[in-house]
């Protein structure tokens, strides 16, 4: 079985955000990583070379393959902010409703800037997000 690509590194997460954001995204990456980090407990760590983490879990799936994800986690994608979440459940589906100017894929949430967003709406789907995974695969780690 491959190993999964996406790793904790010893990548710095400000030369990250330099590299790849424009002013406006600096600063709304700046307000994510306070964000994440209060609602984690956990600092941000560079999970592969282009994702924002904060905190672990290990999951195994039904099909034996198993691995190590961030707990929450963005990521700069081009012209375009990247939350990684599942909206899993009616309550998390409504909350997107509300959440302002955005697209979701399937556990990517994609939004411009973070004007565009309702915070508090946007700080409720992570933290909805979180308890999915702490109650699916247990609680984190620090990674």
């Amino acid at each position: 079985m491959a190993d999964n690509k996406t790793k904790p590194t010893n990548a710095s997460v400000a030369d990250y955000v330099m590299s790849r954001a424009n002013e406006e995204q600096e600063a709304d990456c700046k307000t994510l990583i306070a964000m994440f980090k209060r609602l984690t407990r956990h600092r941000p760590k560079m999970w592969g070379p282009s994702i924002v983490g904060f905190g672990s879990y290990r999951y195994t799936y039904e099909t034996g393959r198993s691995g190590e994800m961030p707990l929450a986690a963005f990521a700069i994608r081009g012209p375009q902010l990247v939350v990684y979440l599942e909206p899993d459940g009616a309550e998390q589906r409504a909350l997107l409703s509300r959440l302002g100017k955005h697209k979701m894929g399937k556990c990517c949430l994609y939004f411009k800037r973070l004007r565009d967003v309702d915070q508090s709406v946007l700080e409720r789907l992570v933290v909805g997000a979180i308890a999915t995974v702490r109650h699916k695969y247990g609680r984190s780690r620090g990674a």
